[in-house]
């Protein structure tokens, strides 16, 4: 019984990938072999003829943007204009047999990074120009969300944006979102991206082959044609200014001959499509900040999926480089105000290959930290468990702040979920830590009262030097929902909740936690703590203050001096009470991370509440009031008069403490820095005026605003 032409295919592949010469790339498998007679027939070519067949890898991810997905209708639209591209012979479900192009790769000869041949960049910049010649009747038809403008660039680059949201971010959102959120990309990183694109020039849409780099470029032996390009799977229609900026990415051109490579792109344009290059200097950046914006997804996909499949050292320290590479050159495109170093990088990439069952890669143990003994329904089996499945949480557990990194898991046989708190290498702590967070939490259970604290469940290290800590989770019931912080201030009955919760904690045996604590003096204390806090800003930073109108740290300290508060009996204060430390559950109000906490002054912790804290003056008289009402005499009097002292205290260490934000970059990802740092002019102002020192007429804000 004869054979069908599919079955007679199907055979040819089968034996391409025994006998062929085999070529590797990102998304296909290629095989070069010479045609027998009976597939020669079927294909219409001479026999021992070279061909390509082209195999769909499986296991490629879904990390490009594709327009079309039959590279064959691209082929035959380009053929008339490029006559020596590759043609498409036939095609199945998952290969393709195409004609072969008889040459070597330029990557093969001239290695990503090193200059290019003037003749042959030339002959590039001519190639990129000649597809403006395709004319769009002949291509495929365009997808119904395309710019219905043909020249309209900032409707291109927004499509391009949402397309890499749609078609790379999420459908690998499930495996890899977690791994992104521990490295601080958002999940609507490319949305903004596209929202703030910005007025473009109106240049003439054509056919771009979106992907010509190295190993698309093929060196032929012919004198006539030296160069061609292949692999047109990825080709678009639109703004040709976005050709040139993933060709200029790709190609990995030294920096010394990008401006070479961009004059010789206008050139070969102005002779084909003069229009093409209207607001080139404007808008060329725009389309390389997407580039690099877009690149970090499948950049950090792949380095992970490489290290899946064969784990070292060796390979986790190359994978961490490209990382840090594609982080690094992501981050103002994405607006990431932060990336993490290569340590950090590091660890996220190990705790994400655990909890994959990477050979090599498994957490194998832990050492705990003797400080705190494991309760007794929270073993090591436990802790092991937590810690194996810490990195397969998927982004909506995982939660980055300004010094720690919180993966929310449930561990088997265990009833609540748990949070994983991992200390970020290389944060720079500007305001002092006294006390244990882990002893501050125990002994508040211990004593028994009624504050909404997490339990301390295990302190120990993994990895070299990755310290952690495992509490139990304040957030919602359902964990895939995110907690709830109350940013615009409390309700009534919730101001009341906190009040008697602070009232709870001078319940609590602090000296327990700190024998030497509560001494007289606390404001004093606290005065000479920001004063030491001013002298040690970094340089710039203290520059920047001094032209902006802030005292230096000897002056500081005469102005702060002439203010004095009465003493108070001392109690348990947590010490950072900002909305995103305090969850939203069942009605009431959880207070989370706790180590900022401190011994010293109950109208303190109250105070810098208010001050972190939107707080309208009718809840804040209704927590002052519900506060002097619960508490004994020995913790409020006075407070009337010294309040506004703490208050004003805390202004002043805003200043300092946003501005060297501003200045440093750190923590700027976290919510309530940012929020802080956007009002830093009122900020300034109102720190001026606290200090008594005239707002001088150079000093505004705006200075430090671009050092964001």
């Amino acid at each position: 019984m004869p054979t069908s032409r599919d079955d007679r295919l199907r055979g040819f592949v089968q034996h391409a990938t025994r006998h062929g010469t085999a070529t590797s790339g990102h998304r296909n498998q290629n095989y070069v072999l010479e045609l027998d007679e009976s597939v020669a027939r079927l294909l219409g070519r001479e026999p021992g003829t070279s061909v390509m067949v082209r195999i769909r890898r499986a296991e490629a991810l879904p990390v490009v943007i594709r327009t079309w997905h039959n590279e064959d209708e691209i082929l035959g639209a380009v053929k008339d204009v490029l006559p020596h591209v590759p043609q498409c012979l036939a095609k199945g479900p998952d290969f393709a047999v195409h004609s072969y192009v008889d040459g070597v790769p330029l990557s093969s000869i001239c290695a990503d990074g090193k200059p290019l041949d003037t003749l042959l960049m030339r002959a590039l910049a001519g190639l990129l120009a000649r597809m403006t010649r395709v004319r769009r009747s002949s291509l495929p038809s365009l997808p119904p969300h395309w710019p219905s403008n043909d020249t309209d660039s900032q409707a291109f680059l927004r499509t391009l944006a949402h397309l890499a949201d749609e078609q790379i971010r999420r459908p690998n959102w499930s495996v890899f979102g977690g791994l992104f959120a521990a490295l601080g990309i958002p999940e609507d990183a490319l949305v903004r991206l596209a929202d703030r694109v910005p007025a473009l020039t109106r240049r003439p849409y054509s056919l771009l082959h979106a992907d010509l780099h190295r190993d698309n470029v093929i060196v032929t032996y012919g004198e006539s044609l030296p160069l061609l390009c292949v692999d047109w799977e990825l080709a678009t229609y639109g703004d040709p200014l976005h050709d040139l900026a993933t060709h200029l990415v790709r190609m990995h051109y030294p920096d010394h001959q990008w401006s070479e490579v961009i004059d010789a792109w206008e050139e070969a344009m102005r002779r084909v499509r003069p229009a093409a290059v209207n607001g080139l200097a404007k808008d060329l950046q725009h389309y390389l900040d997407f580039e690099r914006a877009q690149s970090v997804f499948p950049d950090v996909m792949r380095a992970a999926r490489s290290l899946e499949q064969a784990y070292s050292q060796k390979n986790l320290d190359e994978a961490t480089a490209e990382v840090d590479r594609a982080l690094r050159a992501a981050a103002r495109p994405l607006g990431l105000r932060s990336v993490p170093g290569p340590k950090e990088i590091e660890r996220v990439l190990f705790r994400w290959l655990a909890s994959r069952g990477v050979r090599g890669a498994q957490v194998a143990g832990w050492q705990p930290d003797r400080r705190l003994a494991l309760p007794d329904d929270f073993g090591e089996r436990e802790v092991l468990e937590a810690l194996s499945v810490e990195g397969a949480a998927p982004a909506s557990r995982v939660f980055k702040g300004t010094a720690h990194l919180n993966t929310v898991v449930r561990v088997p046989g265990v009833c609540h979920p748990v949070v994983v708190r991992r200390r970020l290498p290389d944060v720079t702590w500007r305001e002092p830590h006294f006390l244990s967070e882990h002893a501050v939490l125990r002994s508040i259970e211990q004593a028994g009262v009624a504050v909404n604290a997490p339990k301390a469940l295990a302190l120990g290290e993994t990895y070299p030097n990755d310290h952690f800590a495992i509490h139990t989770y304040m957030g919602p019931e359902d964990i895939d929902r995110p907690p709830n912080h109350p940013v615009h201030g409390l309700l009534p009955h919730e101001a009341d909740g906190l009040v008697d919760q602070l009232c709870a904690l001078t319940r609590v045996d602090y000296r327990e936690i700190d024998p030497a604590a509560g001494e007289p003096g606390f404001h004093r204390w606290l005065t000479g703590q920001l004063v030491r806090l001013v002298a040690e800003l970094p340089r710039k930073t203290q520059q920047l203050a001094r032209q902006l109108g802030l005292p230096d740290a000897g002056r500081l300290d005469q102005i702060l001096s002439r203010q004095q508060v009465g003493h108070r009996r001392p109690s348990l204060l947590h010490g950072d009470l900002n909305p995103w430390n305090l969850v939203r559950r069942d009605g009431g109000l959880s207070i989370i991370d706790w180590e900022m906490a401190l011994i010293g002054d109950p109208l303190y912790d109250l105070v810098r509440h208010m001050h972190l804290t939107p707080t309208r003056p009718e809840i804040r008289d209704r927590m002052f009031r519900r506060w002097e009402r619960t508490l004994p005499p020995e913790y409020t009097r006075g407070w009337q008069k010294d309040w506004q002292v703490y208050r004003r205290l805390e202004v002043v260490r805003s200043a300092y403490i946003d501005l060297d934000r501003i200045v440093t970059g750190a923590s700027l990802d976290a919510p309530n820095v940012r929020r802080a740092v956007a009002s830093y002019a009122v900020t300034l102002a109102v720190a001026n005026g606290v200090l008594g020192l005239p707002v001088r007429a150079t000093a505004n804000p705006y200075p430090a605003r671009t050092l964001v």
